[in-house]
Order: C-alpha cells, then sequence, then structure tokens
C-alpha cells in the first residue's frame, strides 16, 4: 500500500463510520447535542464538510467544490450555539455534500505526485502539520475525531449499537 492509497483508506473508514451513525437518525435527531457546551451533529457534519474544502483548497488551489451560499457561515463558530433547523440542512443534503467533497478530494489526492506529500504544508497548517502529505491525513482522520460524539447522542436517543 502506497501513501495515497492508505489516506484514501483513512479517508474510506472515516465516511464508512460517519455514515454507520447518521444512517438511522432523522433530521430532527441531528440537532440534538452529544452534551452539554457540545456541538450537534448537523453543525460537525457542516464543520467536517466545510473543513474539508478549505483544507483541499489550500492544498490544491481551484480542487474544492462549491458549497451552497451561506453554508460555511452556518457552520461556522459564530453560528454553533444555533439549534435552529432553518439554519442547518437535511441529513440528505449533508450525505451529498459529503459524496461531492469526498469526490472532489479522491480526484486531487490521485492526481497528486510522490514529491507532493514532502511539500511544506500551507501556513496555516505548519505548527501543527508541517508537510503537504500530513494535511491529506488530517482530512482523511478529521471525520473520526468528531464521530465519537455522535455516539452519546444515538445512545441517548436509545439507537442501536452499529459498529
Amino acid at each position: 500500500m502506497n501513501q495515497k492509497e492508505a489516506i484514501s483508506s483513512a479517508m474510506d473508514i472515516g465516511a464508512m463510520v460517519v455514515r454507520q451513525y447518521i444512517g438511522d437518525l432523522s433530521d430532527a435527531d441531528l440537532l440534538q447535542r452529544p452534551g452539554q457546551g457540545c456541538n450537534h451533529i448537523a453543525y460537525q457534519l457542516g464543520h467536517l464538510i466545510a473543513s474539508e474544502c478549505g483544507m483541499l483548497e489550500s492544498l490544491v488551489p481551484g480542487a474544492a467544490p462549491e458549497l451552497p451560499a451561506g453554508f460555511k457561515e452556518k457552520h461556522d463558530k459564530a453560528n454553533c450555539e444555533s439549534s435552529d433547523p432553518k439554519d442547518f440542512c437535511t441529513k440528505q443534503q449533508y450525505l451529498d455534500l459529503l459524496d461531492k467533497v469526498g469526490a472532489a478530494t479522491r480526484k486531487a489526492l490521485n492526481a497528486a505526485s510522490d514529491a507532493d506529500f514532502d511539500k511544506p504544508a500551507p501556513e496555516t497548517f505548519r505548527a501543527w502539520f508541517p508537510t503537504a502529505g500530513q494535511v491529506w491525513v488530517l482530512i482523511a482522520t478529521h471525520p473520526m475525531m468528531h464521530a465519537g460524539q455522535f455516539v452519546p447522542v444515538r445512545r441517548a436517543l436509545d439507537k442501536p449499537v452499529v459498529i
């Protein structure tokens, strides 16, 4: 397995876990918070989508798809306390955007050369992720950072264990 295949595999695992955890949740369930002071699943899904677009765009300018008007702002830290359904998407809209952004990320990943992974990361990431390759790994693993927060919501809603 080479580095592209490893990153792609990590992306597959993260996508599978997120989809398993939200598969049987309703749009209303996505607005449940896992605990006091935590962001609800809808916000987190939007954050994952907007973040992936931002990271991808920083690595490969022009590669990220355009998000719906206002999407990034509604999933920005300034709006994280909102629980107004009008501020967020449906589960299907999030899934469609996850697919669209994931496809763009995979296309850019597949087009990257081995040397591209050793290039310095975009400036905003260098303190924690010095190389572009590490930012690619961050893109792949970021969903797993949030997926664990979905489990308390599932338990509170009395949903079955899916993984």
